[in-house]
């Protein structure tokens, strides 16, 4: 018998309805159907028109049976105990909005909230990479660095809900800004970080009148990408290459401390990793036998996104199964 489970992808640009069903031991999940549509202007529209929209694919599912729970996942600060979004950066007027209360009225189902982070976190230790262990950590490496912890079979998200801002870290006295902090482990290992770090170093090759397929133009700078870098890396650029490397040996430090610290079984990474894997990952691997305690290290697999590209999409459904077993217990 199959459970069919709703999530709310909440994004500074769009949201999504994802309509999922999932195994009665929730091993396995299926995604059913997907809505997209550009973040509305006021919180209370966009929680409308995911209502809305859940609705139109629970109509069209009916067969599957009566929806089960939802699940909530959005970019922090939240108080996911209260249901309440706090004002994240990139979804201005969301302050202290009550995103579960209204869902939770209309469906009349068990709804839970979590920020992006820990939701691909749950994503992939239910359905993904982190099957089968109980201390996960998964980095989203994307847009921004983040975590998602599981520790000891369960989600840990801290006194405020503020665990597994590892992006906020300092690596290095300088460097690419990233969360606000030069030298940050956002500012060297996310899309934004690793474009900067690049053009940073266009501009010095550039006053010393050097040549870089980054850096042919002064006015060009801010037009190179992260998917630019590891292009031009791929093809020979000797100023890619060097860039490639600041960003893998920083992704090693930054996992040498997580290895350290938190012992964990698995390391599963998301984005830019599961796609530039063959160049990132030696370089990591390096950088860990250097930085990580050995026993520790022995103990933990590094490993890709096992949900690749879906992950987004089974985030929130992921929070739906475990509000559901929560309710259970």
């Amino acid at each position: 018998m199959s459970v069919l489970l709703g999530g709310f992808d909440i994004g500074g640009t769009k949201c999504a309805a994802v309509l999922g069903r999932t195994s009665e031991d929730g091993g396995s999940v299926e995604i059913v159907e997907k809505r997209a549509f550009p973040t509305p202007a006021t919180p209370g529209e966009a929680i409308g028109r995911f209502g809305d929209a859940l609705s139109e694919l629970l109509e069209k599912a009916a067969a599957d049976g009566p929806l089960r729970a939802i699940g909530i996942s959005c970019g922090g600060p939240l108080d996911s105990r209260s249901g309440l979004v706090l004002s994240p950066p990139n979804l201005p007027g969301w302050d202290r909005i009550d995103v579960v209360g209204p869902l939770h009225g209309r469906f009349g189902v068990p709804v839970a909230l979590q920020n992006d982070a820990n939701a691909c976190a749950l994503a992939e230790w239910k359905w993904g990479a982190g099957r089968g262990a109980s201390n996960v950590i998964f980095l989203t490496f994307g847009t921004g660095m983040g975590a998602g912890l599981i520790l000891n079979g369960r989600l840990y998200s801290g006194a405020n809900d503020m665990a597994g801002e590892v992006g906020h870290m300092r690596l290095a006295p300088d460097g690419p800004v990233g969360y606000g902090k030069a030298g940050s482990f956002e500012g060297f290992c996310s899309g934004g970080g690793i474009a900067r770090l690049a053009r940073r170093m266009a501009e010095a090759r550039l006053g010393e009148g050097g040549a870089s397929a980054l850096a042919e133009h002064p006015d060009r700078l801010e037009e190179i990408t992260a998917q630019a870098v590891f292009e031009a890396a791929e093809a020979g650029d000797e100023l890619a290459r060097e860039a490639v490397g600041i960003v893998g040996r920083k992704l090693g430090q930054g996992l040498a401390v997580l290895v350290d610290v938190l012992n964990p079984e698995r390391i599963v990474i998301g984005s830019i990793y599961a796609r530039q894997r063959a160049v990132l990952e030696p370089l990591v691997r390096e950088e860990l036998e250097r930085e990580a305690l050995s026993p520790s290290l022995e103990a933990c697999e590094v490993v890709p996104s096992g949900l690749g590209e879906h992950v987004g999409d089974a985030a929130s459904l992921s929070v739906a199964m475990q509000a559901l077993e929560d309710e259970r217990s």
